[in-house]
């Protein structure tokens, strides 16, 4: 039963409605699968799936069973205004609910109980055995910390004791690296809601890319999404609000991938388009005007579209990498090249580092890279000569080495190779120049005194991701003809996304997928860098002709200095 209070359609419980719903509910009693994940945008009746399948525990297969919200407070409030509403509205529940022996976060029934806690309190995530396991909002828990494992392990950890133990996940996604979006892509089998086009009969997938709604720039966003429709990819034939109900009704989940042979974590997936609360037109005008401001438009792609968020302006892939390939071979440095400078991420066990040959205009391109397993080794590889196409020799000129990590040995590096090697560290906060330049302060070392140079390095990825999308020519930044793909994918093992701190939005670059390995890329942030302490972008201004002078440009003749000429005294 639905109560009035918390649902727009109260009353007895339709599954007509949200007929997408009844495949992820009836998942539940498929004694096969251990671990339900539902990928869900806003607005679809995820909660309410929830709750029914708490209400079919209590009536059908009583267990011990806990529900895992963000936080305690939701929680709370949850249990107050709508499980127990519910309970008490739908008399088979009511006659199993002991209310006066029940706390808001524990209620209790006949053969089981029923707890509620929320992910910031390890504690009473830590304390019970369940066999029924539902987490909510999962991409809003916290992360683990060093006292403590994640919210999410923690509560897995109650199931063990039961063989027969179901867990069942939801949540909108936010990032690629949230809690949802791994398991979606670590389950089993993942299947999507398939619905008969009502003009060629053919099952299709609702996409985003499908609504259509006009361009006329004399309407306004409002306009413009009253218009919106939805065009099939099978037969192109318009579909309206109107032919959704039947649609729905019809529909079937599919399995679009299939990981193994044996199925036990099963994931559902779908968009608002499927929503029979939602019209095409109000997710067209949720788009329009959320599409020039990144932070709105997270949201829609998020809770509208349940995908995960990347900034598309500053999206890279390895592909694109394997896409700014030249014809100029490893090791051989481009004619167009004036200098070449390196950058050097420091490893426990080995040191990353690229070189880059730079020209006019920023134009860049990696003639190397690699690991060195040694700091001797570094020296010697940095020592080479790098020869042009033409046969002239070049050598690096500034290589910058992250200081982060083995600090002391990097910092005596640097010093014994001082006239081509800096220390450098990233800045932990934005700041306002791209790089500065600092002292090494430590007196008992050797490098003391030394520049330190502290840099933005989200800056630097900033230029590095921009140019990388810039066809291979002037001011583009490019890789030699057979790079490898452990290389581009480490240059591209980042994205830039909102990220909340302080109740704060802010963006920033972090690793796209946990554990990613981004040494390439903070590499190529240094050897960037070096480039701009050696006056790259101010190269194209001082063009030096073969006898170290600067070019005359010509005289250029104007009719306005004989005019004055000829009429000194017309004041």
């Amino acid at each position: 039963m639905l109560d009035a209070k918390t649902s727009a359609m109260p009353g007895p419980w339709r599954t007509d409605y949200t007929p997408y719903l009844r495949g992820i509910m009836d998942e539940l009693t498929n004694y096969e699968t251990e671990e339900i994940i539902f990928v869900k945008p806003a607005q679809v009746g995820g909660t309410e799936a929830l709750q029914n399948m708490v209400g079919y525990i209590v009536q059908q297969d009583p267990a011990p069973s806990m529900i895992v919200y963000p936080t305690d407070k939701l929680a709370e409030s949850i249990s107050q205004n709508r499980l127990i509403p519910m309970l008490l509205a739908s008399p088979t529940l009511k006659k199993r609910y002991k209310e006066y022996e029940s706390q808001k976060l524990e209620l209790q029934f006949d053969g089981m109980y029923l707890t509620l806690a929320g992910s910031n309190s390890p504690s009473s995530l830590a304390s019970k055995a369940i066999r029924f396991l539902f987490l909510d909002e999962v991409d809003k828990y916290p992360g683990a910390t060093k006292k403590e494992a994640d919210p999410i392990k923690l509560a897995r950890e109650r199931t063990k004791t039961f063989s027969n133990r179901k867990i069942f996940m939801t949540s909108t996604p936010t990032v690629r690296d949230g809690h949802i979006w791994r398991a979606k892509e670590d389950a089993d089998i993942e299947k999507h809601y398939f619905v008969p086009c009502p003009h060629c009969g053919e099952y299709i997938e609702l996409k985003w890319s499908q609504v259509r709604f006009p361009d006329g720039e004399d309407l306004s966003y409002a306009d413009r999404a009253e218009f919106a429709a939805y065009a099939c990819q099978e037969c192109g034939c318009v579909i309206t609000d109107q032919d959704k109900p039947e649609m729905l009704r019809r529909g079937e989940w599919r399995v679009v991938q299939k990981n193994t042979k044996y199925v036990r974590k099963v994931c559902f997936w779908m968009n608002t388009l499927y929503s029979p609360f939602v019209r095409f037109s109000e997710a067209a005008k949720e788009f329009l005007t959320s599409k020039d401001n990144p932070e709105a438009f997270q949201n829609f792609v998020n809770s509208w579209l349940a995908e995960p968020w990347e900034d598309t302006r500053l999206k890279t892939s390895a592909e694109l990498v394997l896409e700014r390939q030249t014809e100029v071979p490893q090791l051989i440095v481009p004619d167009w090249a004036k200098i070449i400078t390196a950058g050097v991420d420091v490893q426990e066990n080995c040191l990353y580092w690229t070189i880059r040959a730079w020209g006019n205009y920023l134009t860049s391109q990696n003639i190397a890279h690699g690991q060195a397993l040694s700091f001797q080794q570094l020296a010697t590889l940095m020592n080479l000569e790098y020869k042009r196409e033409d046969g002239t020799p070049l050598v690096v000129s500034l290589a910058l080495v992250d200081s982060g990590d083995q600090t002391d040995m990097v910092y005596d590096f640097c010093a014994d190779n001082s006239d081509w090697a800096y220390p450098c560290k990233g800045s932990s906060n934005p700041m306002m120049s791209h790089y500065k330049l600092s002292r090494v302060n430590r007196p008992d070392s050797k490098a003391y005194g030394l520049n330190l140079v502290l840099i933005d390095t989200g800056k630097y990825k900033d230029m590095i991701a921009a140019r990388m999308k810039k066809d291979n020519g002037s001011g583009s930044w490019m890789v030699y003809q057979g790079c490898d793909m452990e290389y581009a994918q480490q240059v591209t093992a980042e994205h830039k996304i909102n990220v909340k701190s302080g109740g704060k939005a802010r963006q920033a670059w972090v690793p796209k997928t946990s554990h990613a390995d981004n040494h390439y890329l903070d590499a190529e942030v240094y050897a960037m860098t070096a480039a701009d302490l050696l006056g790259v972008r101010t190269m194209h201004l001082v063009e030096i002709d073969q006898n170290g002078q600067q070019e005359a440009h010509p005289a250029q003749y104007t009719p306005e200095e004989s005019w004055i000429g000829e009429h000194e005294g017309w004041i």
